[in-house]
């Protein structure tokens, strides 16, 4: 028999939850429903975060460093006027004219040797008037680097027509853009800048970055094309960095910042608000998780005190028979670590079938998914660990009253 190998507590515990069948069932329901619960929100409130983060972030770099702005001193010591004393002057902000970081090089290296740091960009980039026979419109030209800046922002599955290289006159523009001005991939396109550089660019690719201002006001050139265009020989007007951990992107700006005399903005601060729903939503799916695993464990505790208070003429018995306190703390705990790991058993394939279910049900007009759902080993494995802990944790209250149940009195009833 299988059971003739088992410790002792395993066996009486197993025999207690064969005797009480149907609370053994509802427990399990129970808990595997709120397990259950448990992985499909947390797997989709994930798959939602990170896809909204995917599409904030897929076109622009996770911290930005600039030249830090032109200010003016508000007050100046008048030579006519008491020591001490200051005259208060009428200033206006200075105009802040496109200029290049002060030794990019030597920050593009710092940087990109930081601890957490994947990709470091420089850009040249600056305010042009694109004309295009009668038509014109101002726009931003962005120097790039190819090998870099194409893995800060992905343009493989962004290119509507044409290609994304870029070399000497070639340049990328918005879908938006191209359908203003009337051009497509193989025009050509006459370009002024503010301090009277003019070019003649040839469009080799048609983009769309899913958004239509974006696409109506951005254009990609060659990094040496937009600096001598800009009159910016040999400078970077913006560095574009990305980082391991997203959510650590203000704290590398801050330390860039402080190490470097440039302007570090971080996509936290640039995104105050969406950041703040994405934190809202963490703390709101962290809150349902709590609050379902403590009603489990609940569940678990109520259903192992009636079984102490239905056992505890069997309880006095063993302990009459010799059996150590020890023994029947341990046996409860068993079967609160067995109700928590079964039900979590069967938790895990209710909430993996939902989210397959959830994924063939629920597209777009399209067809297509909604957003990605990433079947993770490492949740259900933990929703296992922490179902069983929590059961355990449950069983401890009941667990010690059993123990402590004097057999004399228990055996009376």
């Amino acid at each position: 028999m299988l059971t003739t190998w088992l410790p002792f507590e395993w066996i009486v515990a197993l025999r207690f939850l064969r005797e009480g069948r149907l609370q053994t069932l509802f427990i399990i329901s129970g808990v595997a429903i709120g397990v259950g619960v448990i992985v499909f929100m947390s797997a989709l409130l994930s798959g939602l975060q990170a896809n909204f983060i995917r599409r904030v972030l897929s076109t622009q770099s996770h911290i930005q460093l600039l030249q830090p702005q032109q200010v003016t001193r508000p007050l100046r010591e008048g030579t006519d006027l008491p020591k001490g004393q200051v005259e208060v002057a009428i200033v206006q902000p200075p105009l802040q004219l496109t200029k290049s970081i002060d030794q990019w090089q030597a920050i593009v290296e710092q940087v990109r040797a930081m601890a957490g740091v994947k990709v470091v960009s420089p850009v040249a980039a600056g305010s042009v008037l694109v004309v295009r026979g009668s038509a014109t419109r101002a726009v931003t030209i962005s120097g790039i680097d190819p090998d870099t800046y194409f893995r800060i922002v992905d343009f493989s599955d962004k290119i509507l027509r044409g290609t994304s290289r870029l070399a000497g006159s070639d340049i990328l523009i918005g879908n938006e853009l191209s359908s203003d001005l009337a051009v497509d991939v193989g025009d050509k396109l006459h370009v002024t800048t503010a301090n009277g550089g003019t070019g003649v660019l040839t469009i080799v690719g048609v983009f769309d970055l899913g958004n239509k201002g974006a696409n109506q006001r951005n254009t990609f050139t060659a990094f040496h094309t937009a600096q001598s265009l800009l009159g910016l020989p040999g400078g970077a007007t913006n560095i574009e960095v990305t980082v391991q951990d997203i959510y650590a992107a203000e704290t590398i700006a801050q330390r860039i910042a402080a190490a470097n005399n440039v302007e570090a903005d971080s996509w936290i601060k640039n995104s105050a608000q969406f950041f703040a729903a994405v934190s809202a939503q963490t703390t709101a799916n962290t809150a349902i998780r709590f609050f379902v695993g403590l009603s489990v464990a609940f569940g678990i505790a109520s259903v192992l005190v009636v079984s102490v208070v239905q056992k505890s003429r069997e309880i006095g018995i063993l302990r009459a028979m010799g059996i150590s306190r020890g023994q029947i703390l341990r046996l409860f705990l068993l079967q609160g670590g067995l109700l928590g790991f079964g039900g979590s058993l069967a938790g895990c394939g209710i909430g993996a079938l939902a989210l397959f279910l959830w994924q063939r049900l629920a597209r777009n007009a399209d067809g297509t998914p909604l957003f990605p759902l990433e079947f993770d080993s490492t949740m259900f494995g933990l929703a296992l660990v922490l179902a069983t802990i929590t059961g355990l944790l449950a069983a401890l209250a009941p667990a010690m009253r059993a123990a402590r149940l004097d057999p004399v009195v228990a055996i009376r009833g």
